[in-house]
């Protein structure tokens, strides 16, 4: 009996696409899908693949995971445009984007980029991630005070080391 696909609906991004193609090719190799990002840098479309382990990323484990996921890409055809893979380590200042992120560096230096200035024209808010829910970071500032962030208000978070 074959395994049968997700079903898809048309509005599925190409992240969540891929994802579900690589994740049990990063199970079989030890690793963890820490990102998925599909952008359009200048002229050109690039499926950035970001990978994990709790020992630290190789080059042998990118390439690893390149040659193990491109052929299944390649069938799976997720992508209408040419595209560059690249596989690669989320880095030490790594973006937090899910909320398995978040419980993971909970206690962590971070830094908040926001969309727009807050309401003391800042953009930029540095301290340690206290907690998150589905709407709100909290962090603490080196000045003691804790900040709740609305979710909706932030461009991105990095750990800050």
């Amino acid at each position: 009996m074959s395994e049968e696909k997700p079903v898809r609906s048309p509005r599925s991004s190409v992240a969540e696409v891929v994802y579900d193609i690589a994740k049990p090719l990063a199970d079989e190799l030890g690793l963890e899908i820490w990102d998925i990002k599909f952008l359009k840098e200048g002229p050109n479309h690039i499926l950035r693949i970001f990978i994990d382990k709790s020992e630290g990323i190789t080059l042998d484990d990118c390439e690893a995971m390149s040659r193990a996921i491109d052929a299944p890409l390649d069938e799976a055809d997720p992508i209408a445009v040419s595209y560059s893979l690249e596989v690669c380590s989320p880095g030490i200042d790594r973006e937090l984007t899910k909320d398995e992120h978040f419980g993971k560096f909970k206690g962590y230096n971070v830094k908040v980029r926001l969309v727009r200035p807050n309401d003391n024209g800042e953009k930029v808010l540095e301290g340690v991630l206290e907690d998150f829910d589905k709407e709100f970071i909290k962090i603490q500032t080196e000045t003691e005070k804790i900040l709740n962030v609305e979710r909706k208000n932030i461009s991105h978070i990095n750990l800050n080391y």
